[in-house]
């Protein structure tokens, strides 16, 4: 064979192995999308599988046969549950295995199996987070010694809510019972509600402090329900003060009013009475309430057995306007001229929350001319100021007005 077939039998062979290596490298590629493709498809089946056992899931809960809620009556002694359903008559039924039978109590809120009516479970409370926001968890920080001039107010209030809570074998040796509630009426800024959070702060009882409005709801029934579960957390958290603030914008006298408004704000005004007579005076619960309008007040309200005692407060007098600057100005750092006796002398008229807005508005104008004494003619200024904004005092029309 001569060197020219050997040059062509050299070049046939390399383009066939050039030939085979072009395949083999498509092959690669080949091999590479083909794996590629089996990973998206198992991620696609991962997804789809996990999507499939999340829709069964649903589709079982949603074939989960409903639940009617009870209302535990009574723990019978042979492990049996005695219980008002929602749906109207009461049952003796048993309880599953799911509920631990020392989880029940009376008035403890169950859910039962639509078929057996077994317990199936505890429910917790539904008490509306307005109400459960009222209570004060932390004591109020105000003591006897922050209220001025209400020396006698202050026994009344003590005598009917303190010694009842701290010391109630006084009345049991007395034989006599203590009252339901105080209500504390008088002008705006004389101490009411001051009055109320020395006496929280005295005794080791829950304070639950509620203004008058929130009782008052959009929907009917609404008002009526969060007094029940005022009263319900009372009783939980007892020994527990209730102080009822404003209570005139839910007590207001019931009168034949057409408006659907006066008639919500009136069922709850009828729920705040029965609530009132739902409990014993020796009871833990004790009920404050305050309002600067007791003119307006309904009757049933006032009459004894609800508010038991009624306590006025007015405007404070010379010596009390005196131990109210005292108290003001302890913790101030003030001129030797200043006499809390004079300053009591020009203020008649002023409430005790003026006497303060006066010292806070003295410390104010010392630190406007960058002193850090205050002065009696810093005090002077400021009861000028404070008078003449003329707070809780009707100014006349201007005769323009209608002219």
């Amino acid at each position: 064979m001569d060197g020219s077939q050997n040059d062509e039998l050299t070049s046939e062979l390399r383009s066939k192995i050039i030939a085979l290596e072009e395949r083999n490298v498509r092959l690669m590629e080949d091999l590479q999308n083909a794996e590629n493709d089996k990973r998206y498809a198992d991620s696609e089946l991962f997804k789809t599988q996990k999507e499939l056992s999340k829709v069964r899931s649903e589709l079982d809960r949603m074939r989960t046969p409903p639940l009617i809620i009870g209302t535990v009556k009574d723990v019978l002694p042979d492990g049996r549950v005695a219980i008002k359903s929602s749906t109207g008559p009461d049952f003796v039924v048993g309880v599953s295995t799911y509920c631990p039978i020392e989880t029940l109590y009376e008035g403890a809120r169950v859910t039962l199996n639509k078929q057996s009516f077994a317990i199936m479970s505890v429910l917790p409370s539904a008490i509306d987070p307005i109400v459960t926001g009222a209570e004060i968890t932390d004591k109020p920080d105000i003591t006897y010694d922050d209220i001025g001039g209400l020396k006698e107010q202050m026994i009344e209030l003590r005598e009917a809510v303190e010694d009842p809570l701290v010391r109630p074998e006084l009345y049991a040796k007395v034989g006599i019972e203590p009252p339901k509630g105080v209500l504390l009426v008088g002008p705006p800024g004389t101490g009411k509600t001051l009055m109320a959070k020395a006496v929280a702060n005295a005794t080791d009882a829950t304070f639950i402090r509620l203004v008058g409005s929130e009782l008052v709801q959009k929907y009917i029934g609404e008002g009526a329900r969060l007094v029940r579960e005022l009263f319900e957390l009372a009783k939980e958290k007892a020994p527990s003060i209730v102080f009822i603030d404003e209570l005139d914008s839910v007590g207001a006298k019931r009168l034949d009013s057409t408006t659907s408004g006066d008639r919500e704000v009136q069922r709850t005004l009828m729920q705040l009475l029965s609530e009132l007579d739902g409990f014993t005076p020796m009871s833990n619960v004790k009920i404050i309430g305050a309002t600067n309008r007791p003119d307006i007040l309904d009757d049933a309200l006032l009459r004894p057995g609800r508010f038991d005692r009624i306590v006025e407060i007015g405007l404070p007098d010379e010596d009390a306007r005196e131990q109210i600057f005292d108290i003001n100005i302890r913790h101030m750092s003030i001129d030797g001229e200043v006499s809390s006796k004079k300053l009591a002398e020009i203020t008649d008229g002023e409430s005790g929350a003026e006497i303060k807005s006066i010292c806070t508005e003295a410390g104010m104008l010392a630190i406007r001319d960058g002193r850090d004494t205050v002065t009696m003619d810093d005090f002077l200024k400021a009861k000028e100021k404070v008078m003449e904004a003329g707070r809780n005092k009707v100014k006349q029309v201007p005769a323009y007005m209608f002219g």
